[in-house]
């Protein structure tokens, strides 16, 4: 008995739905989730946490994707999406605090900027992300845009051998041509490190590279958040067409 009702909660959390924020309230739920998951799950050191919110200058500038649960309206996923024109008006991306772009400058008018993509604990079973990027999908469709970049998060947990690791593994089949490299401000100091650690890919380091992503230089060290970020390049033009399809059939 005990067992199908934990099953019909769990088919029941599954119904989701999928929008961007319409105020401040909207987006403070979005801050909110994320100050459960990168504070509270992740020990990110945040300049907001008195307010139990991870919120930074770039929020005003950005698109806030939201996925909730049908049933309880609780945002349990959100991506936020930073435009080229709105990365103008912020005075550049947020990746640019972590990597030099410099490589990437003949893009600009047509890179679409993604980060701060977190899940709820309890809905990480796949559901949620595929909502994420079938937003993701429509809005790249509905402005035309080409290009996404964002940077993948491995945590820092073990001092950075996995993060390492992982990216020796990426290296050898995953990376850009070289006239879309970019430059860690902050580098992650690899060969003080075992690259030789067995480690997994992170979900969202996956998702990236099933769809066509190039990893685009070596991971920077993120202090604040106690991780390594990878910089990620995904051109539209080169998403896998069996993905294409899915998401973009979500997204109709």
């Amino acid at each position: 008995m005990l067992e199908k009702q934990l099953q019909a909660r769990t088919r029941h959390r599954r119904r989701l739905t999928v929008s961007f924020a319409r105020n401040r309230s909207e987006v403070a739920e979005a801050q909110r989730l994320r100050y459960v998951v990168f504070a509270e799950e992740m020990g990110a050191k945040l300049e907001s946490a008195a307010a139990g919110l991870d919120a930074d200058r770039f929020d005003a500038y950005c698109e806030h994707l939201l996925v909730r649960d049908v049933e309880t309206s609780e945002v349990v996923g959100t991506y936020r999406i930073l435009s080229p024109l709105a990365a103008r008006a912020a005075g550049g991306y947020y990746s640019e605090q972590e990597f030099d772009l410099t490589r990437l400058a003949h893009l600009r008018d047509n890179i679409v900027e993604v980060g701060r993509s977190c899940i709820h604990p309890d809905y990480r079973s796949g559901g949620v992300i595929i909502q994420l990027w079938s937003g993701l999908a429509r809005y790249m469709l509905e402005n035309r845009h080409e290009y996404l970049i964002g940077c993948a998060s491995v945590s820092m947990a073990d001092g950075g051998h996995s993060a390492a690791a992982i990216f020796r593994k990426l290296e050898a089949a995953h990376m850009s041509p070289l006239e879309y490299r970019v430059f860690p401000r902050c580098r992650l100091p690899m060969e003080n490190l075992d690259t030789g650690v067995v480690a997994d890919f992170p979900p969202l380091v996956k998702g990236y590279l099933n769809l066509g992503a190039y990893v685009c230089g070596e991971p920077a060290w993120d202090p604040d958040f106690n991780c390594a970020d990878l910089p990620i390049l995904l051109p539209l033009a080169r998403m896998d067409a069996r993905y294409a399809r899915h998401f973009l059939a979500q997204a109709a």
